[in-house]
């Protein structure tokens, strides 16, 4: 579970940049809050769950939301270059091939990984330098 602060921009990284899917929503009235799950295509099975409280949740530097998810990719350049071109940082570039770190709209770490073995190394990544922290 991943606690959100603001549904579009989530979404946005989530589904419109990462690729992931909207399984579903549940909104609890009583409770003010958002129940969001998102899963890659094909592996509906294994989701994230994004929590989105109605009336506002601090959710501080990363620590109170999440340490860090995993995503495999297909192709680490590729999506490292969709994700650029949506304006999403790239902390630490996928220089090996194989690993990279990205931060959602609210801080939480997203390391992306190759699936399958590294990609030969490649420019502009291999001479990327790392940006911030992840």
């Amino acid at each position: 579970m991943l606690r959100i602060k603001d549904v579009d921009a989530s979404m946005k990284f989530f589904v419109d940049a990462l690729g992931l899917k909207l399984i579903r929503q549940i909104d609890i009235e009583e409770g003010r809050f958002s129940l969001i799950f998102l899963a890659a295509e094909g592996n509906e099975e294994s989701q994230i769950e994004l929590t989105y409280n109605w009336d506002g949740d601090d959710l501080g530097t990363g620590s109170r939301n999440f340490g860090h998810l995993a995503y495999e990719v297909e192709n680490i350049y590729e999506t490292c270059q969709k994700l650029m071109d949506q304006g999403v940082l790239i902390n630490r570039p996928p220089r090996d091939g194989r690993m990279a770190f990205v931060k959602s709209p609210d801080n939480i770490s997203v390391e992306l990984l190759q699936k399958g073995n590294a990609l030969e190394n490649s420019e502009p990544w291999a001479s990327m330098e790392n940006i911030g922290e992840w």
